[in-house]
């Protein structure tokens, strides 16, 4: 008999941004509601590299969360090339959980990212000794690597050289979306872990185009070919602790993101466990769902896990097509779709 709802405790988002000001407010209260923690991302302009910048960042972000709901925001500083090792102490006392490191121009706002890792080995020393998490955009942004290797070639040219020289710091490669990534992953050690988007379990590039160019589908790292998807389904679903979720939810005005030159990210905050559920549904895995989204990420980062739970059911209904955002309006993806699954 197919299974018709699923409890589980309660989820943690372990990447995702929520931008500021009158955006911030708009996109916060979706993330509350489906999630007890996230680990909001620091590229804003200008980005966020200080402990006291995190920390009245994280109280805008608190001062966001509707009444009633219990929302952590957990706080990333923003690696440069000149991020001082002796604010990594600072950081962690402040009650921040992780660096956060853009190759400079890889995504939105990282323009202030690191043009060469060697700058940054004596803040990477400060973080292995204090046990402060690595997030890493793994992309190469060298304009002669095709644009769907530029993953495949960071492993190879960065990230096995950083673990070599770092081998017990911790490193989430974020977002992954290519079979090299999971196999990597799986085979490191345990100080090596990935996050994995519902879009990228329930996508391959061919989303892009279906009918046209759409551009609400254009994330970065953008979707990659079947065998990728499959090969990323297959690491979510396995049970492995090393994989876990992160919905690098990233919120753009619709007219931004339906622009000639079109900003990157998905925003699935509002139906993010719904789309997740849809896809390890897909897998015949529900059973593996809790694991994924309730316990790796907060094991792997030594935090307690959640106490309260939520449960997804089948039951068909319709995303809203758009929210205010601001002054503008917000597109999730599958906006105005039916889903099959509903949270409670």
């Amino acid at each position: 008999m197919t299974q018709q709802e699923i409890t589980i405790t309660r989820p943690d988002d372990w990447h995702l941004h929520v931008r500021d000001g009158e955006a911030l407010k708009a996109v916060v209260p979706h993330t509350a509601a489906q999630f007890g923690r996230a680990i909001i991302m620091p590229n804003l302009k200008p980005p966020v590299t200080t402990a006291a910048q995190a920390v009245a960042y994280r109280e805008r972000i608190q001062a966001a969360v509707p009444k009633g709901m219990a929302f952590q925001p957990l706080m990333t500083l923003y690696l440069t090339d000149n991020l001082p090792a002796d604010e990594i102490r600072r950081a962690k006392d402040a009650g921040v959980v992780a660096v956060k490191l853009y190759p400079a121009g890889a995504t939105t706002n990282s323009d202030a990212g690191v043009t060469d890792l060697r700058k940054t080995c004596k803040t990477l020393e400060a973080m292995q000794r204090e046990g402060l998490p690595l997030l890493v955009h793994g992309e190469v942004t060298s304009p002669e690597i095709d644009l769907f290797d530029r993953e495949a070639v960071f492993i190879e040219t960065q990230l096995v050289p950083l673990r070599r020289d770092f081998p017990e710091l911790k490193i989430v490669v974020e977002h992954i979306t290519t079979r090299e990534a999971a196999q990597y992953v799986r085979a490191a050690n345990r100080f090596t872990a990935a996050t994995i988007t519902a879009h990228h379990l329930l996508y391959n590039r061919n989303a892009l185009f279906l009918g046209g160019i759409r551009p609400h589908y254009y994330c970065l790292p953008v979707l990659k070919r079947e065998a990728h998807r499959v090969a990323l389904v297959e690491a979510a679903t396995g049970g492995n602790p090393k994989f876990f979720l992160g919905t690098d939810s990233a919120p753009h005005a619709a007219h931004l993101k339906e622009h000639a030159c079109g900003c990157a990210g998905c925003y699935t905050a509002p139906a993010a466990m719904e789309l997740y559920a849809e896809a390890f549904d897909q897998a015949d895995a529900l059973d593996k769902l809790e694991g994924f989204a309730s316990f790796h990420g907060a094991d792997f980062y030594g935090l307690p896990r959640n106490s309260g739970t939520v449960t997804l059911r089948r039951e068909a209904w319709t995303l809203p097509e758009t929210f205010a955002y601001g002054d503008a309006l917000l597109k999730p993806l599958r906006g105005g779709e039916l889903l099959s699954w509903s949270l409670s």
